[in-house]
């Protein structure tokens, strides 16, 4: 199992695609992900639940839910993976929650045009395709209280970091909160998520980061200290090695997409 980075951090991030014969390990990431099948069948497992999907059957993957993908002969599938920021209302009103059943049959327009969205799109009319198709799963969702995880511990740490990423979220600090020694949640985390804590961490505040640079007229360093980044300095040097530019210029980026 391992944590796909790259969909942690641009709060606009959006990605489409048809998949053929798609076969994918055990991941997880920090964005929604709905996989509909629209030729032969997937086997696609969620946490410890399997879902055999047929066409025109789909599954709506949350934040941070280990998920795998798997064709046994043949398949055809369109895939979406989109930030939570794009669909904050709908995200925060289900942050502590998950479905007990991740399976839908999502209406095929809405397939449709997943499939037409290109990168340059307008964000009003991506953030209303998005939000159409959260509506749609959510008419037939029962929710329940997210348990810590499947892992209880990698649970714990998930939670952890979202109620402390703004202030002290060391891995001290968290050996502190779980009881656990800190060697074992470093050795831990890396193996169940593979990649270390510091590197989690730092890619879930950057996501924070891009979120408030692009939707409020907070000042780079407000935006920092909101953050948990101990220096504006601290927040240039993740920012530019993660995404390639300064946060000023990733915001000028980010107005021109408008």
């Amino acid at each position: 199992m391992f944590y796909e980075s790259q969909h942690t951090l641009a709060a606009d991030y959006f990605h489409s695609a048809i998949n053929v014969d798609q076969n994918y390990p055990a991941h997880l990431h920090h964005c929604f992900e709905c996989i509909c099948v629209t030729e032969g069948e997937m086997t696609i497992t969620v946490g410890k639940r399997e879902y055999r999907l047929s066409v025109g059957d789909a599954v709506m993957v949350f934040p941070n839910q280990i998920h795998s993908l798997k064709t046994s002969s043949h398949s055809k599938n369109v895939l979406c993976i989109f930030s939570p920021e794009l669909v904050s209302a709908y995200s925060s009103g289900v942050a502590e929650l998950l479905p007990e059943d991740n399976s839908f049959r999502p209406e095929s327009f809405y397939i449709e045009k997943l499939l037409e969205c290109k990168k340059d799109v307008g964000k009003t009319a991506l953030k209303g395709l998005l939000y159409s198709l959260c509506a749609d799963f959510d008419q037939s969702a029962v929710y329940k209280k997210a348990p810590a995880a499947p892992d209880t511990l990698l649970g714990t740490i998930f939670g952890f970091i979202d109620k402390n990423y703004d202030s002290d979220c060391s891995l001290d600090a968290l050996a502190r909160f779980s009881g656990y020694g800190y060697t074992y949640l470093s050795s831990y985390f890396r193996k169940a998520v593979g990649t270390t804590y510091n590197e989690y961490v730092t890619s879930y505040r950057l996501g924070k980061v891009c979120y408030l640079l692009e939707n409020s007229d907070l000042n780079v360093l407000s935006i920092s200290n909101e953050c948990g980044f101990g220096s504006l300095r601290s927040l240039n040097r993740n920012f530019r090695d993660k995404l390639g530019m300064t946060p000023e210029e990733y915001r000028l980026a980010a107005k021109r997409r408008l």
